[in-house]
């Protein structure tokens, strides 16, 4: 990457578009080609008009923030970022195998087998435990997030609402020397005390008295345990609930955990709620709450467990773990990765040596540009679409 020059670039005039890779609340992402060298580019194009309108400054700050710190194989580089007067860009590698998606969709019965789920699980975890030690929440793992290199390893991407917490909330978020006894405590109570009595009492079956409703949620609030998450579990479809009031929350509604549903504070162990949405998909061809509506996905995220057919197996342990709705019970809320990386179904991985694996389960064909001569030639039809080149 060093030899194209693109460290150097200032300009979008330097780079000729090819096609649109995918959209995003402030902008989109381009595959675009580098005049200089004619290698291939993905260029996070950020509209500032519409920063502006929905008051995201901070927001795009924080994420050219966190790309500037990543130095990992399994995370993208930021080679470049310039702006103009409209639009802020990032230039980053272009990722030439897609996304986990399309590949999962592509395979025989539309999911991986075992050991392919278990290759791109591992490397999803290193990913995962490399942004957590510095003190980095993802938020927004899944598979249209995770792209397949030209060597056929994964790249976690998108970090729109990735952020940085402080070293206090490092510690209420997760035990950084094994210490269970102080750590629970630590990351529970101010998780509770950030409960929404207001959005909860909506969400308590309507036959039930204000003053008993508000005495159950005030019972919660004060306690030091998440298990009574199931008080909520009920299908009042008439009533107007939490499920049709909240649109704080974070992430893609399939994969988002309980604890942000519920706007009562957050960790590190959401993304390995996220990762646990991932591993059943990867194996199941599917996620496990999604219903068919926005709010009866919801209900299923907070009230239901997810269906692990066939017989016990060291992945649907995993999985069962993982997908804990109180999550001071949750994998991975104690010691982080080092709980994941240690559970059976990983047994044999070798962690040191996972970037050095030169036969993954699908390695792309070699990248050229000739797949896309005609835009390249004349490409006055994408400009149509891209009006800032």
């Amino acid at each position: 990457m060093e030899d194209w020059s693109i460290k150097s670039a200032e300009s979008v005039e330097e780079f000729k578009p090819i096609r649109i890779l995918g959209h995003g609340d402030m902008g989109n992402v381009f595959l675009v080609m580098h005049l200089h060298s004619r290698k291939p580019v993905a260029m996070k194009v950020i509209d500032k008009q519409v920063v502006e309108e929905k008051r995201s400054f901070k927001r795009v700050q924080m994420e050219k923030e966190i790309l500037s710190k990543l130095d990992h194989p399994f995370l993208p580089r930021l080679f470049a970022k310039f702006e103009s007067s409209n639009h802020y860009y990032l230039l980053m590698g272009y990722c030439s195998g897609g996304d986990l998606s399309v590949l999962r969709q592509n395979q025989q019965d539309k999911r991986f087998s075992e050991s392919a789920a278990r290759f791109y699980a591992a490397e999803i975890v290193l990913a995962l435990e490399y942004l957590h030690q510095h003190g980095i929440l993802y938020r927004d793992l899944k598979p249209e997030n995770i792209l397949v290199q030209a060597n056929g390893h994964i790249i976690l991407t998108d970090f729109d609402l990735s952020i940085i917490i402080n070293s206090l909330q490092r510690r209420r978020s997760r035990s950084f020397d094994g210490d269970k006894k102080t750590n629970k405590a630590d990351f529970q109570r101010p998780l509770l005390d950030k409960l929404n009595l207001t959005r909860a009492k909506n969400h308590i079956d309507s036959s039930t008295s204000i003053p008993k409703q508000e005495e159950r949620v005030r019972s919660i609030s004060k306690s030091n345990s998440f298990k009574n998450y199931k008080y909520t579990c009920h299908d009042n479809t008439k009533s107007k609930s939490f499920f049709d009031e909240s649109h704080s929350f974070v992430g893609t509604e399939e994969y988002v955990s309980p604890e942000v549903l519920w706007g009562i504070g957050h960790g590190y162990v959401v993304d390995w709620w996220a990762f646990g949405i991932v591993l059943y998909e990867m194996v199941y061809g599917k996620t496990p709450f999604k219903g068919s509506t926005r709010k009866e996905t919801f209900f299923n995220v907070l009230c239901k467990e997810p269906q692990l057919l066939g017989p016990q197996s060291p992945l649907k342990d995993l999985i069962q773990h993982l997908l804990v709705k109180d999550p001071s019970e949750r994998l991975g809320f104690n010691n982080d990765a080092h709980e994941i990386k240690n559970h059976e179904f990983f047994n044999g991985v070798k962690w040191d040596e996972l970037e050095f694996v030169s036969r993954p389960p699908f390695v792309p064909p070699p990248f050229s540009f000739d797949n896309y001569e005609d835009m390249i030639d004349d490409n006055s039809k994408i400009k149509e679409k891209i009006d800032f080149f």
